[in-house]
């Protein structure tokens, strides 16, 4: 049974932007973006959960904001300013349980994933 679908991804220019969703069929407390590139590890994007916290990697801070609309139980996450080193396939994540703030972020942290969707940027 799929939890976790997402949609969005798509190919753009540098400097573009892009809107990712993530369908989440069922509650969840802590919610995620990840993405992975070929070639390296899985790292958080976006994080939040329904307490309020929201937190970011590094890499695009300002850049990115995490959102959820609870009426549609869907997951956003709005790319501007996008960069080349953004590609990746981008991977919804969600888990019943609750987490630290740096724990939000963490890949084994997560038990329920989505099928990815790839995001390319040219330069």
């Amino acid at each position: 049974q799929v939890h976790l679908v997402e949609s969005g991804g798509g190919s753009v220019q540098a400097g573009g932007s892009l809107r990712l969703s993530c369908v989440l069929r069922g509650y969840y407390y802590s919610m995620a973006w990840f993405r992975q590139a070929p070639g390296k590890e899985r790292e958080g994007v976006a994080a939040m959960d329904a307490s309020g916290i929201i937190t970011y990697g590094d890499a695009v801070v300002g850049r990115f904001t995490i959102s959820k609309d609870n009426t549609e139980n869907t997951l956003y996450l709005q790319m501007n300013s996008l960069k080349p080193e953004d590609t990746a396939m981008y991977y919804c994540a969600a888990d019943t349980r609750a987490m630290s703030r740096s724990g939000l972020l963490r890949v084994i942290a997560y038990d329920d994933w989505g099928q990815g969707t790839q995001v390319t940027v040219s330069s």
